[in-house]
């Protein structure tokens, strides 16, 4: 399906003619037609308001330096890849010192055991550790884990690891190194995804998109372009921007922190290099948040971050996303649509929408038709899906 604008400004230079035999029907576009200047617009907060968190069960905190870089690591019911995980921190070839903190989020399995089993280990290879958890009936979710293992940790660096991910050694050297260039920075990183093949688009598109996409793709419905299992930040920069929403299933605790942090101007950065193998499962924390959901956040943040912007714009994709969009949008961003344009001409003579199926890609002929206009990626138009 296809989503794309054109300014009014520059409408000569696209005619629909040109639009439907040039574009194949997939990512959603929009394309700015507006050359207002950013006028300061106030930026709401999407997150809610985060609960008072109880203080959970478990070792006592001791008086601790501080050390270079703490690795937050949130637990529920991972115990059968704990081995990989905790061994894969045991192999950082990084020279500075080292914290694994550890919140267990109510497992019911013996993830905790597991990991005090490690502990000797990991001391001994100079990486202090602290572990605490609840014993609640329910977990409190992810945002909850992640905010206490952050709470209770010390390092000036923070690096996320999800308990089902294997970081690979050079990990914390090459983003605790990227971090000192780029304090105030979500640093990510290329990943393998296992088992190997599975979400085959999504991954290249992680492993691929430039920086300035990094930045001009925060819409689509991929999620973070900097995707949360591969975090690393200095500890300053999330205590400006967090905690973590605690809300719990059902809530994209990573999207709300990753918008918030580029609405105070943090920037985003990727090592590319693969430095995190990222396991995909049924049991992923990610299957709780719906469709819905997240596509409201990513409405509400390009009307915050873009349309506020424009005085008027088109929709590319006549079809059910683009009439999606549409109807998504505040009245007042409504009024801004001068048109639809679609690569089926029948959605537009037709006037009402058939589902097709979308192919996969476009064979590089979008891409090369906006270069032939002159058009620019997070200026004259943005991805939405």
């Amino acid at each position: 399906m296809q989503l794309m604008a054109v300014n009014r400004a520059t409408r000569h230079r696209l005619s629909f003619q040109s639009v439907f035999s040039a574009f194949s029907p997939i990512f959603s576009k929009l394309v700015r037609l507006s050359e207002q200047q950013d006028s300061g617009a106030d930026m709401k907060r999407l997150r809610t308001e985060v609960n008072e968190a109880e203080t959970p069960t478990g070792e006592k905190e001791k008086e601790r330096s501080a050390v270079d870089v703490s690795v937050v690591m949130p637990v529920y019911n991972a115990s059968c890849w704990l081995a990989e995980c905790l061994q894969a921190i045991l192999q950082q070839d990084f020279t500075g010192s080292m914290e694994l903190s550890v919140f267990d989020d109510a497992s019911t399995d013996d993830s905790r055991k597991v990991v005090e089993g490690w502990r000797k280990r990991l001391e001994t290879r100079g990486i202090s550790v602290v572990i605490s958890g609840h014993n609640s009936s329910q977990p409190r979710g992810v945002g909850y884990a992640k905010n206490k293992a952050v709470s209770q940790s010390c390092g000036k660096y923070l690096c996320f690891q999800d308990a089902d991910d294997i970081m690979l050694p050079q990990r914390v050297r090459l983003q605790y190194e990227a971090s000192l260039l780029h304090p105030n920075t979500l640093v990510g990183s290329r990943v393998q995804r296992l088992p190997e093949g599975s979400t085959e688009r999504y991954t290249r598109w992680i492993n691929t998109i430039s920086q300035d996409q990094l930045i001009t793709q925060v819409y689509t419905s991929h999620g973070p372009t900097v995707i949360m299992p591969t975090w690393f930040c200095s500890r300053n920069w999330f205590f400006k921007v967090g905690p973590f929403d605690e809300g719990g299933k059902g809530v994209p605790e990573d999207l709300l922190f990753f918008y918030q942090s580029l609405r105070l101007g943090g920037g985003l950065s990727r090592v590319d290099e693969c430095l995190l193998v990222y396991r995909y499962h049924e049991k992923a924390a990610t299957h709780s948040v719906t469709e819905e959901t997240i596509w409201k956040l990513r409405v509400d943040f390009l009307q915050e971050r873009v349309l506020s912007q424009w005085g008027s714009f088109s929709i590319w994709n006549a079809g059910k996303q683009g009439r999606k969009l549409y109807r998504s949008l505040s009245p007042t961003n409504q009024k801004k649509v001068k048109a639809f344009c679609d690569v089926d001409e029948n959605k537009i003579q037709k006037g009402f929408y058939t589902y097709e199926e979308s192919k996969d890609m476009t064979g590089g002929l979008l891409e090369g038709n906006l270069n032939s206009l002159q058009l620019k990626e997070g200026i004259d138009y943005y991805h939405f899906n």
